[in-house]
């Protein structure tokens, strides 16, 4: 409704983004207790507390139980696992956000899936994805080391970012059916990473093997492919003409967002996770929208991101029980923590 109501009046649109940005930072940083992850980081937390270099190294996501280590070395108490993560992730999404034509828009449709699920509950990829939104623009810029550097840094919290090293054989130049073979080569030790090693074989064992399934995954991948189409069949051509620097990334995305249909029916749970790094992707083209040389049903285009994305966003709140179970009471330690309350307990 702010963002329909600002429709005109960018300077004000802008001034509302830094307030509305400060406020969910804030909002997802300093949570008490909420979110369905508060007790597994907890665990992690303790875990690490008899934790020392040596095990580190020899762990998977090297940086993620180093920035533990580093938070009790300074004897801060576990609830500041979640301001670092935090201030990650939204670092990464202003960067992205700053470079779009209406930010506001942008971080309106990140709302009711990707924060609400990344830094305020699945802090390690909130972490990732962070980064990665910094690797994203660096793909832009064309600026090869930069993204290299990037994607194994963000490996380095969640290992499932490695599939996006694929994405380097396409920074520069035309598509070609080489350049496209050789991205599936190098997608291929991401999809081993994701399937094979440790913590992603505890996904296998949960989730594939026991028929286990992420429900709400099938929808948000779901919303992810109708993005993608709609972009594929009749937005990629005026995206060229008026967004040009950023349309090689939104067409490589879009054309995953529909191959993410074809991991559902194997794991919801596998396709749900990869898809949460493309939603930055899917909220710069329906933001960008209203701004596209769109002659009939412009109106209908512009409006109906915020309305579908607002309903799953509703119905989500009203009738799931993860929803009421993880995120309800909201508490904050920001004013203190309640008292015998450190960690929420």
């Amino acid at each position: 409704m702010l963002r329909q109501n600002l429709i005109g009046r960018p300077r004000t649109r802008n001034q509302a983004y830094y307030f509305i940005l400060l406020f969910l930072f804030l909002f997802s940083a300093f949570r008490l207790n909420v979110g369905c992850d508060w007790s597994g980081y907890l665990n992690q937390w303790n875990i690490q507390e008899n934790s020392s270099i040596i095990i580190d190294l020899n762990r998977t996501e090297f940086f993620w139980w180093s920035s533990i280590s580093l938070l009790q070395y300074l004897n801060f108490p576990y609830p500041w696992l979640n301001v670092f993560a935090a201030l990650i992730f939204f670092l990464g999404i202003h960067r992205i956000a700053i470079r779009q034509i209406d930010p506001l828009g942008f971080l309106i449709l990140l709302y009711p899936i990707l924060i609400i699920n990344m830094p305020m509950s699945g802090i390690r990829q909130g972490v990732a994805i962070g980064i990665m939104c910094l690797a994203f623009n660096a793909f832009t810029d064309k600026k090869i080391i930069w993204f290299i550097f990037l994607t194994i840094l963000a490996t380095q919290f969640h290992q499932s970012a490695i599939i996006f090293i694929f994405l380097l054989p396409l920074i520069y130049g035309k598509y070609s059916k080489r350049r496209i073979a050789f991205a599936l080569i190098l997608a291929l030790p991401g999809i081993y990473v994701i399937l094979n090693e440790s913590n992603a074989g505890q996904v296998v064992d949960r989730y594939l093997d026991t028929g286990i399934d992420a429900i709400g995954g099938v929808f948000r991948v779901g919303l992810l492919s109708l993005t993608g189409m709609v972009f594929i069949v009749l937005l990629a051509k005026k995206w060229e003409r008026t967004f040009s620097q950023t349309y090689k990334i939104t067409t490589i995305f879009s054309l995953i967002m529909l191959l993410l249909l074809f991991v559902i029916p194997f794991s919801s749970v596998i396709g749900d996770r990869l898809g949460y790094y493309l939603i930055p992707i899917q909220a710069m083209i329906l933001a960008g929208i209203p701004f596209l040389q769109i002659q009939k049903y412009r109106v209908i285009y512009s409006v109906a991101p915020y309305l579908i994305i607002g309903l799953t966003f509703l119905t989500w709140t009203l009738i799931s029980w993860h929803f009421q179970k993880c995120y309800i009471p909201y508490n904050t330690w920001i004013f203190g923590f309640p008292e015998n309350n450190l960690f929420g307990l």
